[in-house]
């Protein structure tokens, strides 16, 4: 009976598994893009709702309008060269600037971002902003946080369809949501970013960021005052975002490539 629920389990990994069209890695992926895109329009417009979200005309809200629509396009241009414009299928942008001094940014499925005020005092300039636009934007792009889904839906679920899982604990998978894309208090319930995500976002993030015409070698920078910000009370965007040796020297073998897109649109 063991082995039968052994090779059961082994069985059901396998056919759950997708190839993941940015990345070229196979990923755990139990629940529909659409669905997750539906999700997504729920609780981002609940979550302003209980927010305090800037008007666009407010000076910083205007800077997050115009780095978030400049790098969408990029990255719309980007795979639409590649014949891979699936990858942004039911993608409606939509960037937010709640005021707050968290030091955190997000983006969920289909393009739902949101920039707390906090975060600019790291930034300290536009290129850095687009440089965590970029990154965030990655890791949804990237299917990062579907693919942490997938994790606890099978941790904590069985495997189950997400409609099962709302449907009988809904509560529990709404939490399981918001925590799969850093979001809310309850963050920290789940484990960071992998090493591989982390890695992932930051070589496409600063892709986008180049392509977008921001130069890329200020994400050394950024890293660096973030790292520095974190003192005795690590910001909500690093316990999701681990800053070390290993990024910087990561940053660094990514910038020749990142470059290229920056040169070749300036």
């Amino acid at each position: 009976m063991r082995n039968i629920t052994f090779f059961s389990i082994i069985a059901f990994l396998f056919t759950g598994c997708a190839m993941n069209l940015v990345t070229g890695r196979k990923q755990l992926s139990l629940v529909p893009e659409s669905q997750l895109q539906t999700m997504a329009i729920t609780e981002y417009n609940t979550f302003l709702t209980a927010n305090k979200v800037l008007s666009s005309g407010n000076k910083d809200a205007a800077m997050i309008d115009r780095v978030g629509a400049r790098i969408a396009n990029a990255i719309t241009r980007y795979y639409t060269s590649k014949g891979q414009g699936s990858v942004l299928e039911g993608y409606k942008w939509e960037f937010n600037t709640v005021d707050s001094k968290e030091v955190n940014a997000w983006c969920m499925p289909g393009g739902k971002v949101v920039v707390y005020t906090g975060l600019l005092a790291v930034t300290q300039n536009e290129t850095a902003l687009a440089i965590v636009i970029g990154h965030e934007i990655a890791h949804a792009v990237a299917k990062h946080g579907s693919e942490r889904m997938s994790q606890g839906l099978f941790q904590q679920f069985g495997g189950v369809a997400i409609e099962v899982a709302l449907s009988q604990k809904p509560q529990q998978t709404k939490d399981m949501f918001m925590q799969a894309y850093g979001i809310g208090s309850q963050v920290g319930a789940m484990l960071p970013w992998s090493r591989q995500q982390e890695t992932e976002a930051d070589q496409f993030g600063l892709i986008f960021a180049a392509m977008a015409g921001y130069n890329p070698q200020e994400a050394i920078s950024f890293w660096q005052r973030m790292s520095a910000a974190g003192g005795a009370k690590q910001p909500e965007f690093l316990s999701t975002h681990p800053s070390d040796a290993t990024r910087m020297r990561k940053l660094q073998q990514f910038m020749p490539e990142a470059m290229k897109y920056y040169t070749s649109r300036n």
